[in-house]
């Protein structure tokens, strides 16, 4: 009755993640709904990393990535944050000069 949960189901779960935030980037007009598919579809990305580096999770232990995917999933972690960072100022400048975060009245920062 109970079944144990293996590398598919895990992979299942960041992929759905993934084209959750690939959705959300595409069909927000709002630069924060944006930024928040970017994100998703990076935490979609992230939770592949970990199951692969599983050994527990594969049929073949001797096959992994090791330490390797954990690093990947520390990197753009790190690389999301500082993402987040500099796309939040933008947008709250563009804000604070254009009283709108909508996405498609940015043409004016076309240079």
């Amino acid at each position: 009755m109970l079944h144990p949960v293996t590398l598919a189901h895990y992979l299942v779960v960041g992929a759905v993640l993934f084209s959750c935030g690939v959705l959300c980037m595409v069909l927000k007009r709002n630069a924060l709904g944006v930024l928040m598919g970017v994100e998703l579809a990076l935490n979609g990305a992230n939770i592949n990393w970990v199951a692969l580096s599983s050994p527990a999770l594969r049929a073949d232990p001797a096959w992994s990535l090791g330490l390797d995917g954990q690093l990947m999933a520390l990197f753009v972690i790190v690389l999301a944050a500082g993402e987040a960072a500099v796309a939040l100022a933008i947008a709250l400048n563009y804000y604070r000069l254009y009283l709108s975060v909508d996405v498609d009245q940015a043409s004016q920062l076309k240079g």
